[in-house]
């Protein structure tokens, strides 16, 4: 692995403590984190199908 490629994989897990962090701050339930992921997760690949379908 290059050097690029451990400084990538260190700045997407601090982006990714500091999203989960801002989650935490809201002090919302479990099912509720796991129906707002959902629905991201929905959100990306309907995007994803989306923009393949017309390339």
């Amino acid at each position: 692995m290059t050097e690029m490629g451990v400084i990538s994989i260190v700045a997407l897990l601090g982006w990714l403590f500091l999203a989960g962090s801002a989650l935490a701050s809201y002090k919302l339930g479990f099912s509720k984190i796991v129906q707002m992921a959902l629905i991201w997760v929905a959100i990306f690949a309907g995007g994803f199908l989306v923009v393949s379908f017309f390339m």
